[in-house]
Formats: C-alpha cells, structure tokens, sequence
C-alpha cells in the first residue's frame, strides 16, 4: 500500500533543487580539473620557497609589480596560442614574429617619426596579416603547422635581422613607452578592480537566476557568496599592494582585458564552440557543417593579433627593438598553455588555465634571477616542468 507524503512535505516542482552541502561539494570536486588545483599549489609552493629564499624581498610590492609585468608578456602570447593548440594545431613562429613586430614598431617610432595611434594600428594589422598567412598555408594548403610555422620561425627572424642591419633600434618616444612601462594611478586601479568584481559577481548571478527560472539545479547562496569574497580579497588585496609601489601596470590591464576577451570568445560563441569541436574531432565537425579551413585560418590570424600586442609591449618595455628580441618565447607561450591544461591533442583548454601557467613560469624565471640562478639551470628547470606537465596530461588520459 502506497502512503501519502505528508502535506507540508510537498515540493514546489517550479522550486530550483537545492542540493545537499555534502553533495554539492562532491560534485564540484569532480567538476574541477585536478591541474587546477595542481595549478594553485604549485604558485603556493613556489611563492612560498622563493619569499624564504629571499628574506621576504620576493612577494615586495615592486617584485610583484615586477612579476606581473614579466607575466604580461607570455600571458598574452598563451591566450593567442591556447586557441591554435586546442584547434589541435601548433604555431612556433611567435618568438619571431613578436621580434619583427616590436622590430617593426620600433622603426615606425624612431627611424619614421610615426605618431603612436599609427604605429599601434599598422603593427596590430601586420600582425593579423602574418597570422592568417600561416592559417592559409595550415588551413588551405594543407601543410602541417609544424612546418610552416617552423618556417616562419626562420623568416621572421632573418627579416628581423635583414630590415635593423642587425642592429638595436633605440630609443624610442616618452609616448611609445606609455605601453609597456606606464602605471594605473592608485584611485584609476581601485576604481577599475571594483567596477570588473561588480560587472563579475552581477553576471554570476543574473547566470543563477537564469538556471533557477530553467527550474536547474543551483549551488547554495552562501557557497557563491563565499568563491565571490574571496575572489574580491585576492583582486583587491593585489591592487593594493601593486598600489604600494606605483600603481597598476599597464600591461597587466591590458593582459586581464584580452584574457577576460578569449574566456568570452571560448565560452560563450558560437566560434569559440567550433574551434573546440574542430581540436575535439575535426571530421565530426566538418560533417557537422563547420568551415574547419576558414576557422583554422581565423585562429591564427588572432594568435597574429596576440603577438603583435605582446610586441609592442616588449619593444615599448625595453625602450628598442632588438634583432634578438622573443628568442624562444613561443617555448614559454606553449609551456604556459600544456602547464595550464591545454591538451596537444586538442579539443582541451582554457584561456584563464594558460594565464596561470604563464605566471607560474614567469614566477620560476623571476626567482631564479632574484637567487642568480645560473642560466642553464634556469632552462633545466623549465624544461622539465613541461616535460612533466606533458607527462600529468597523457596519464590523465590513460585513466580516463
């Protein structure tokens, strides 16, 4: 005999399941990637090691204003490359082409005499120039990205070379410098973070209210209460302490800007939905009806966009434009992407994943320099930290 619930024991069936505590703190366990917590406790251990290491003097208001500038670079060369990897491509002629780029600003701004708004749109268009034209040898020409951007690697180099005579070009304007080595004023920085932690936690939950009215499951008010508080504490306790020094690097805006720009474009378009689908399986998504050669090549005309940024910033910082500028950055860009969860198969990664790998190698670099490192060990180093993160990747495949 079947009983009757009691009455007050009804649920509304429009109410959102709210999951139990227990069950909802499983099943965000299992939710997140285990290299994201890899992730964190490596930049915990590392700050750690190096802030003993150097009596404190590592996590110094003008070191992480330091480090955070240092991670500008590659983060913004990772957000460009974590799209080619994932569309189970590679591109190895970012260190070359960011050196041609910065060579190429640098020229417009010393040797012609351009004014920055020219010289910022020309170099950005170049660089979307450059990039589509490896997208149309990979996407339309059928020719392996390794080769082609090996080559490119080789070109852009010698054309680097070729175009500065083999020399610096130096020094470039006040008004170029504003680029790379310019700072948020404190109230500017504050005001900035407070307005981005706003924007974020009205989107949280505007995409709350949004599965509730679906009638979906939603986490607890206090367990989003609690991500968003502390997420606040760590935003604001960084401007803080970068306000300590000078302020907000410019770069650092400007990374946050684009990183903020491909979670979107990753997450919530339809373009960003093909490119995972083209890495995931490039014949279901061509039988599905997606241009994968169009969408191939406009990965790489971006990753060109990417570059071309990173290069003004470089040649801005430095002051010049070197004919050794970006050696090897595409090593630290692609370390960066695999450190963060980027699978070389494809089909696997995100953009907020490579920005954490690349401040974790930017914070090994800046360590080992603080310790005066020797050079070789530092390479070492980073070498066998991909090896490894390579390594956690195809294991965790194995078991899956």
């Amino acid at each position: 005999m079947l009983k009757t619930p009691p009455s007050n024991a009804s649920v509304d069936p429009l109410t959102p399941k709210q999951p139990a505590p227990v069950e909802e703190a499983v099943r965000w366990f299992k939710q997140v990637n285990l290299q994201v917590f890899v992730m964190i406790a490596a930049i915990i251990a590392i700050m750690l090691f190096f802030t003993l290491m150097t009596d404190g003097s590592y996590l110094s208001a003008r070191n992480v204003s330091n480090l955070l500038r240092q991670t500008a670079i590659t983060g913004i060369l990772a957000v460009g490359m974590v799209f080619v990897i994932v569309s189970a491509e590679i591109d190895l002629s970012v260190g070359s082409m960011m050196g041609l780029l910065g060579g190429l600003a640098a020229i417009f701004d010393v040797w012609l005499g351009w004014p920055l708004p020219l010289t910022i749109v020309v170099t950005l268009v170049l660089g979307l120039l450059l990039g589509a034209w490896n997208g149309w040898w990979v996407a339309y020409r059928k020719v392996p990205s390794f080769i082609v951007t090996l080559a490119g690697m080789l070109a852009f180099r010698g054309i680097l070379i070729g175009i500065t005579n083999g020399t610096t070009v130096s020094p470039t304007s006040s008004a170029m410098a504003q680029i790379g080595q310019s700072y948020l004023p404190a109230g500017v920085g504050f005001t900035l973070g407070v307005a981005g932690l706003l924007i974020f936690v009205a989107w949280q939950w505007r995409r709350r209210q949004k599965r509730a009215n679906l009638g979906l499951s939603v986490t607890r008010p206090a367990s989003d209460i609690g991500r968003q508080a502390v997420m606040a504490v760590l935003v604001l306790g960084a401007i803080y302490l970068l306000n300590d020094y000078r302020g907000v690097p410019t770069p650092v805006l400007i990374l946050t800007l684009l990183m903020l720009g491909g979670i979107f474009m990753a997450t919530r378009t339809a373009f960003g939905r093909r490119i995972y689908a083209i890495g995931g399986n490039i014949e279901a998504a061509r039988l599905s009806g997606i241009n994968v050669a169009r969408s191939k090549m406009a990965v790489f005309a971006i990753n060109g966009l990417m570059v071309a940024v990173a290069g003004l910033i470089l040649s801005s910082r430095l002051g010049a434009g070197s004919p050794s500028a970006g050696n090897i950055a595409e090593l630290d860009a692609i370390a960066a992407c695999v450190i963060g969860g980027t699978s070389l198969a494809g089909g696997v990664g995100s953009v907020a994943g490579a920005v954490m790998g690349a401040f974790i190698m930017a914070s090994l670099d800046n360590g080992m320099s603080m310790l005066d490192v020797p050079t070789f060990w530092q390479y070492i180093v980073k070498g066998g930290i991909l090896l490894l993160a390579v390594w956690m990747d195809t294991a965790t495949k194995r078991k899956g």
